[in-house]
């Protein structure tokens, strides 16, 4: 049985949807742009990165578009002065968190967190950057991490688990301290549940996660991948 069609209100628009889709599903399918950088297609949405927050009529707070399931008759808005300084302090606050230095990353010009810098007219970080001195793991035969670069948006550890099934990558420490690490804290290159398959690479927003040889602006990853994999994989199970 399918789910029930929805109507609702986004951005002065009334547009319907599926109960079981999200706020930022039914925009996108209407061609209504929010922000992301946690949420990739194809994998399961976590909420993470706050970017695609939008207001709902009758809530004093703001609600992640990527995992709201959307109801009858609420009114949303995707676009408002709030929600274009909310987005961009988090922006600017991931730049200086880590070390992101543009100029000599493998993913100039090919970045999805400096493609948000220029959408929200980011040309200086007005927040004191933290410099954490963190280390680039390039034990791996094909591929290199650099923690420097990471946002610890999860994608790499749901691709590994959804999509790769090897389980190889999740996170460790909280707060500030969060990083990504192979198998229970070990060197990449020594993680014997890693496929080797190059997901995590390609479905990495950053320079975080790179092949090795790229040079910088050299890095572009091949993310169709994604939705045609999740596609075969639900016409198997049929």
């Amino acid at each position: 049985m399918s789910a029930p069609i929805l109507t609702l209100t986004i951005d002065g628009r009334q547009v319907s949807g599926l109960a079981s889709e999200t706020v930022l599903q039914v925009a996108k399918e209407n061609g209504i742009a929010i922000p992301t950088l946690c949420f990739l297609e194809g994998l399961s949405a976590t909420g993470a990165c706050r970017l695609c927050m939008v207001e709902i009529e009758g809530s004093p707070r703001l609600h992640p578009a990527c995992v709201t399931p959307i109801q009858e008759g609420m009114t949303v808005t995707t676009d408002s002065k709030r929600l274009f300084g909310y987005r961009r302090a988090i922006v600017q606050l991931l730049f200086s968190e880590r070390n992101h230095v543009c100029a000599v990353c493998v993913a100039n010009g090919h970045c999805e967190l400096q493609e948000l810098a220029r959408a929200f007219g980011i040309d200086h970080i007005a927040f004191p950057c933290r410099h954490p001195a963190l280390e680039v793991d390039a034990s791996h035969s094909r591929f290199v991490l650099d923690h420097n670069r990471c946002v610890l948006c999860t994608r790499c550890v749901r691709v590994c688990g959804e999509i790769e099934g090897a389980h190889t990558w999740d996170v460790k420490n909280r707060g500030i301290r969060i990083q990504i690490v192979a198998d229970l804290d070990t060197p990449w290159g020594a993680a014997a549940t890693c496929t080797g398959c190059g997901k995590c690479v390609h479905v990495c927003p950053t320079g975080a996660l790179a092949e090795k040889g790229k040079s910088m602006a050299e890095m572009r990853q091949k993310r169709p991948f994604l939705p045609y994999l999740v596609a075969n994989r639900a016409e198997e199970r049929k």
